[in-house]
């Protein structure tokens, strides 16, 4: 890895599958079961707010029951001990960066265990379900929804992420099936600005020939051992 300092780390869907999350969407084009346009949708809360909260209250329920898994561990290990700046871009909605103790992460498409308050704009942490209207903590009214960035809505922090990669030296793509925007346009702006890239995937994204590197297996493989490689050579340049 040579004289790296800054990393930023875009995760995807293939980082908590080997925890028992389910990846975005099957190969029929279902989410659990349900058609996306029917639970991911503003359309579809507006249309029938039952189901989507149904739908995200068992989700919520679900992932609390979860643990991270060897490569949430190893990030939060790299972000530890790595001399310069790791920040970790996911598009996961679940808390495990967090649980294994990664600090710096930005969640681009919200997170489950947030409730947003549609009436104050206030957002809090919120673990119990949403299908009896529960006050929001902040203002008491009944118009809270999930923080979650749905189909036709505006990811989250997308300057914090572009500022973050125009300071990188290192770009890294793990568990993400480079079909959907803006993350999968990340790896083309990183190029453009000089950023070494790199792919740590069970299989090649549909993005894969962008990057500099590929590297293929599961997760909770390849990226421990891409961690100890990286903190390895630090160690042997005097990077730390």
């Amino acid at each position: 890895m040579g004289g790296n300092r800054n990393i930023v780390i875009l995760t995807g869907a293939g980082v908590s599958a080997e925890s028992g999350i389910d990846t975005f969407r099957d190969g029929g084009g279902l989410w659990e079961q349900h058609r996306v346009e029917d639970v991911a949708t503003p359309e579809a809360f507006q249309r029938d707010p039952d189901l989507v909260l149904r739908f995200y209250d068992k989700r919520r329920e679900a992932v609390q029951t979860k643990e991270p898994n060897a490569a949430h561990n190893a990030l939060a290990r790299l972000e530890a001990k790595w001399g310069g700046d790791v920040l970790i871009v996911t598009q996961n909605v679940d808390d495990l960066h967090e649980r294994a103790g990664a600090k710096n992460v930005l969640h681009m498409h919200g997170e489950l265990l947030n409730a947003w308050c549609t009436a104050c704009d206030a957002r809090s942490r919120w673990t119990r379900p949403m299908i009896d209207r529960p006050a929001c903590p902040a203002c008491s009214a009944s118009a809270l929804r999930p923080d979650i960035v749905w189909f036709g809505e505006m990811p989250y922090r997308m300057e914090e992420i572009y500022g973050a990669l125009r300071q990188a030296d290192l770009f890294v793509s793990i568990g993400t099936s480079g079909a959907v925007y803006p993350a999968a346009g990340f790896v083309r702006d990183a190029r453009e600005l000089g950023v070494e890239t790199l792919e740590l995937n069970l299989e090649r994204s549909e993005g894969s020939s962008w990057f500099d590197e590929t590297r293929l297996g599961p997760a909770t493989e390849i990226v421990p051992a891409w961690v100890d490689e990286v903190l390895a050579q630090a160690l042997e340049s005097g990077i730390r």
